[in-house]
């Protein structure tokens, strides 16, 4: 969603914040924005509709001289995107500016009274009414005709008194006219890292734009505010007062926010598979006792042991990784699992008992419906263990237990590598439930040579690249895609059909193949491929039977088989070979030549597949 960056220091703010913005592009935005501040206590505030790119030339053509500043890209949700709605936002007579992620609930009744109390707003935006109640509460302090660079007091006081009366989730950061070497940032729901310098500090709604800067950072927990000046950096928590925050190592390097040599970011992270997985594997398989070795239970084996159902929830491709988790578990542990939307489970009541697991499954550790619901989750008594890629995220924070993927940075909005690297780490819980419960060491120990495979799987499964796009050029015209597989390749399917949708804005839907016969068949013509998956399975003939049904009726077909499938070639128009995996294994192979063709037919078709259009990568509002 939505990025803020911050800066105080000796620098000229603006290089920072331009060069911060940029790394925050891949998280989707509309507009985007800078604000510093001169010694002197005059605001430059330079911000358009548009990308970045448009910004900087603005910024040449106006520069916004100061060795303080915010910055900020906004995605749309109150007001469209234009020069006014961008934040930041001036509150009073430009006695402050705010940058804000999230959505404040209950801005228009605050909106109302401020415009009685003679407010004028000039945007659309419900981030506006958090500039002007700052400026409101600031001036009911004490004090204020005087200020200090070392009595930051008042401010605190202030943007307390305005928080306090907001509903809704924020990260923001605030500076203040009167006040020109110090930022306040807050946070509630929408995520906000400090980055600590030699006499600098960065603020970021991300790690991504500190990588370079300082490998050193602070998270801000939520209701927690943060008074950060040059040299210094005070965390307050509204209900403890001032907290001793910890200061944690960056894990994200300069090199990982690139493109290394890969025309895009979705190309490059799709062909990071391979090591992804790897990483994901790394520590986690004891062969001495053939399971997999798990240390963020924090629950007893006997507790787990106990557990007879399982929930896993998520959203989009988590949504997707969890349903191939729940056959994967079911399989090998024979476990009741069920998979929800978070955006539903959130609102539901679902029958619960105290042998009820809850995973909740994100990429980013922030998504908003996800944390919802395993809050909801945690509200009734459920164990609940988080499945997420970002250290220090606020699910990693709020669960009772979980796992870091490892996977690195994802910068492409659409998931690749994220997807890939839950689904292997669904695998092996589903084997320590197994082992747990019923499967032997023999069977156990196959399963890890399996896994420890995978990554070499692939690598081969990536050769296609080259064969796929010709397959992509041939079919990038199309305007409507089926994708169908049975068993472990349905949630593939419908990962697949979503790549599609995502990037390259094709009109995509996935299907178990046998569901073709009850409606969705009425699509197929000339014009509509059908991508099948047909590795060799028990539903291998059936699929193959699917398939036929749709040729008979003209449809074209691109089949995804196993190497040296001589019938499923006979059949298809177009072949992609993927090395044979076991089944349970099979969507982590099935889903890369999906991924390859979403990106090569939305680079022929010219679309911005990094940053494609109404999608953010974090979705950090309901």
């Amino acid at each position: 969603m939505c990025g803020i960056v911050g800066y105080v220091g000796p620098r000229d703010a603006t290089e920072f914040l331009v060069m911060g913005l940029h790394r925050l592009e891949y998280r989707g935005y509309d507009s985007a924005g800078v604000a510093t501040l001169s010694p002197a206590g005059h605001f430059s505030v330079v911000k358009t509709a548009g990308r970045i790119a448009e910004l900087e030339h603005l910024l040449a053509e106006n520069p916004a001289p100061g060795r303080i500043g915010i910055g900020h890209t906004r995605w749309a949700t109150h007001g469209k995107p234009s020069d006014e709605n961008a934040h930041p936002h001036m509150g009073g007579n430009e006695e402050l500016a705010v940058v804000h992620n999230g959505v404040i609930e209950n801005f228009h009744a605050i909106k109302q009274r401020l415009v009685a109390e003679g407010y004028v707003f000039h945007s659309a935006t419900d981030s506006e009414v958090i500039a002007h109640l700052i400026d409101s509460c600031l001036k009911r302090q004490q004090g204020i005709a005087e200020p200090s660079s070392t009595n930051h007091q008042p401010l605190v006081s202030a943007v307390q008194a305005a928080l306090a009366q907001l509903q809704g989730t924020y990260g923001l950061a605030v500076l203040f006219r009167r006040w020109p070497d110090v930022l306040i940032c807050a946070r509630l729901g929408s995520p906000l890292i400090l980055g600590v310098g030699n006499g600098e500090h960065f603020i970021a709604s991300d790690a991504s734009p500190l990588a370079g800067f300082t490998d050193k950072i602070i998270y801000l927990a939520d209701h927690e505010l943060a008074v950060v000046t040059a040299n210094s950096v005070r965390v307050i928590h509204r209900d403890q007062g001032f907290v001793n925050h910890s200061i944690q190592l960056l894990d994200v390097h300069e090199g990982d926010v690139g493109k290394g040599g890969f025309e895009h970011f979705m190309l490059k992270e799709i062909f990071e598979q391979p090591e992804a997985i790897q990483n994901v594997l790394r520590g986690r398989l004891d062969r001495d006792a053939a399971t997999a070795k798990l240390g963020g239970f924090n629950l007893t084996p006997q507790q787990l042991r106990n557990a007879n159902r399982i929930i896993m929830t998520g959203c989009g491709t988590s949504w997707h990784a969890g349903l191939v988790g729940e056959y994967q578990i079911e399989a090998l542990a024979r476990l009741p699992v069920e998979v929800e939307y978070a955006s539903e489970l959130r609102y539901r009541n679902p029958p619960l008992d105290n042998h009820t697991l809850v995973f909740a499954i994100t990429q980013s550790g922030e998504t908003a419906d996800t944390l919802a619901a395993l809050r909801e989750m945690k509200r009734k008594g459920c164990p609940t263990l988080g499945i997420c890629n970002v250290v220090g995220s606020t699910i990693a924070q709020e669960t009772d237990g979980g796992f870091y993927l490892r996977a690195g940075p994802e910068i492409g909005v659409a998931s690749t590598k994220a997807f890939t690297s839950q689904c292997t780490l669904l695998a092996m819980l589903a084997l320590y439930f197994g082992r747990l419960r019923h499967l032997s060491f023999t069977a156990g120990m196959k399963i890890i040579e399996e896994l420890q495979q995978l990554s070499d799987k692939v690598r081969e499964a990536l050769e296609c690249s080259n064969h796929v796009r010709e397959i992509a050029n041939k079919y990038a015209g199309c305007d409507n895609f089926l994708y169908l597989g049975r068993q472990f390749n349905f949630p593939t399917a419908l990962e697949g059909a979503l790549k599609l949708k995502e990037i390259s804005y094709i009109h995509a839907e996935g299907y178990p193949a046998a569901e073709m016969k009850h409606g969705p068949i009425a699509l197929v013509d000339e014009h509509t491929p059908s991508v099948f998956l047909v590795p060799h399975g028990p539903t291998y003939d059936k699929v193959l039977s699917n398939l036929q049904e749709i040729k008979a009726r003209g449809g074209p077909v691109i089949a995804v088989v196993g190497n040296g499938d001589t019938e499923a070639a006979r059949l298809a128009d177009e072949v992609i070979e993927v090395p044979a995996v076991e089944e349970y294994l099979q969507p982590i192979v099935t889903v890369i030549p999906l991924q390859l063709l979403a990106y090569h037919i939305a680079v022929a078709r010219g679309c911005d597949v990094d940053k494609p259009r109404n999608l953010a990568k974090s979705v950090t509002v309901e």
